[in-house]
């Protein structure tokens, strides 16, 4: 049987990691538990989450028993990782609302039943912690001069860093040993801005322990450019269909270049490799089926097959042979919004996240109402544009939003 490193490895997941030939061996004979985490920042996960609960999702289908664990407490403090300024600080009622809102998310790409699979959230242990203890425990396991030379760290050195922020280094590493004593956790896995941190877990672990401890990082989801995938005009693009409707979820992977669509496919998706080469290796005009087959698998690992379906007859309603219309997003007004203006029921129906956006798009001819261009920002809705109760809206090349009137 192939080991899931194998697996990992082809679908294009592994960036980095520890003791290779450790890690290799104790995949392939045992059955081992390890951890992501995940700090809730926001109470919806998203896209740059859910490459990690695929690779949680590999490892799972291979046997292996994974921690999924919520920064309760490590959000109170706040990841200095890639940020050029400190994060928000949030408050705990903040906190507890995102734990709640992305438990639930969680549960419908990893099984939890029967101890498959546990979740937990370091607030159990981090906020009660006696900090003179913690120090003598932990703190006397870290070099400041090491610390300094991570990468989290060094890009913030010339801006500030405060002492707030430094210790959260600190705290993942124990995180790793706590879950290594409760639950024998030996691996850390998770994405590769997190390297230096997940190598203070590794190193206080075998250290304090004497015990076996590993890390593994997945690249991130970057396009052929090097960005990060994942950014719309309204912001990140998020697993809630509150926040990001099935529709707009599978429109964004619809249009990816051409280049990205086989790491797309190879690492949001569970379509076998062999189909993977064969689709991204279309040429011209038919690479459009293979971004098809990517738009609805992945809207239907995130939002199930029925709304994958419904999203992708829009699409074709939209821009193929098709003429159903009744998926299309859709925004209800009534007769009294026909004294606003188009650009200020946009906005208040969040077609357009803001007016400075929906004057730019006005300005570059990037909207149309019925496949005509709006020109004027003091344009206003009129009876006369639905037909049948209903006026389409263009933002862009291909994002549509229908707007029925009652």
């Amino acid at each position: 049987m192939t080991s899931v490193y194998n697996t990992l490895l082809e679908r294009g997941y592994i960036k980095q990691l520890t003791h290779e030939t450790e890690i290799k061996e104790a995949l392939e004979k045992e059955k081992i538990t390890f951890y992501i985490g995940f700090d809730p920042t926001a109470d919806s996960l998203h896209v740059g989450h859910f490459i990690a609960l695929m690779f949680m999702s590999h490892m799972q289908k291979a046997g292996h028993r994974p921690i999924a664990l919520i920064g309760g407490g490590t959000a109170m403090i706040g990841d200095p990782s890639g940020k050029t300024d400190m994060r928000k600080m949030l408050t705990k009622e903040d906190i507890e609302h995102n734990v709640s809102s992305i438990k639930k998310q969680m549960a419908k790409f990893i099984d939890f039943s029967e101890d498959k699979a546990i979740l937990v959230n370091n607030a159990d242990w981090l906020l009660n912690l006696n900090y003179v203890e913690f120090l003598r425990e932990v703190g006397v396991h870290f070099s400041v001069n090491r610390m300094l030379t991570a990468e989290c760290f060094k890009q913030r050195l010339e801006k500030g860093l405060s002492f707030l922020e430094f210790n959260y280094m600190l705290m993942q590493g124990y995180d790793f040993l706590e879950l290594n004593r409760r639950y024998g956790c030996i691996a850390q896995l998770g994405g590769d801005d997190q390297w230096s941190n997940m190598l203070a877990g590794v190193d206080l672990i075998r250290r304090k322990e004497q015990k076996p401890a590993y890390a593994m990082t997945c690249t991130l989801l970057t396009n052929s450019e090097g960005k990060k995938m994942g950014k719309t005009e309204k912001g990140a693009l998020w697993l809630d269909p509150e926040r990001t409707t099935p529709y707009e979820f599978y429109q964004y992977w619809r249009n990816v270049n051409d280049a990205d669509v086989e790491k797309c496919l190879s690492l949001i998706t569970f379509v076998p490799m062999e189909e993977v080469k064969r689709l991204s290796a279309l040429e011209g005009a038919e690479i459009n089926e293979a971004k098809k087959v990517l738009a609805f698998e992945v809207t239907k690992l995130v939002h199930g097959e029925a709304e994958a379906l419904r999203a992708k007859e829009a699409a074709e309603a939209l821009f193929g042979a098709g003429n159903d219309m009744s998926n299309v997003p859709t925004v209800v007004i009534t007769k009294e919004d026909l004294n606003k203006t188009l650009l200020d029921i946009l906005v208040e129906t969040k077609i357009i996240p803001s007016k400075g956006e929906g004057k730019r798009l006005i300005q570059q001819n990037g909207l149309a109402l019925n496949d005509v261009k709006v020109t004027e920002l003091s344009r206003s809705l009129k009876e006369e544009d639905f037909k049948d109760g209903i006026a389409l809206i263009k933002r862009g090349k291909k994002s549509y939003h229908k707007i029925e009137l009652q």
